[in-house]
């Protein structure tokens, strides 16, 4: 959440690593509980994944396919501060 951004139509979008093997498995149930996840979706196509594809156990801790979403992310509106609301 710490490069999270705030778009002027008060949504907030992040990009956040994830090891399970559906989308947010584990993490949903927190975020659910102060935003509305309208979309969730993977870096790249899941049968490129070295770690679920098994041929790289733990890829993802140095994996750069999230790198892309990332400065693209930083690009748009501005720093979100959790004080500031969600607009939930």
């Amino acid at each position: 959440m710490a490069e999270a951004r705030q778009l002027d139509n008060g949504s907030v979008q992040w990009v956040e690593i994830c090891y399970c093997p559906a989308s947010l498995l584990e993490e949903r149930p927190y975020w659910e509980e102060y935003f509305v996840l309208l979309k969730v979706q993977d870096a790249h196509a899941r049968s490129r994944c070295r770690d679920l594809n098994g041929t790289e156990y733990w890829a993802c801790d140095n994996c750069d396919c999230t790198a892309r979403l990332e400065a693209r992310l930083r690009t748009k509106g501005r720093p979100f501060h959790p004080d500031q609301g969600t607009g939930k």
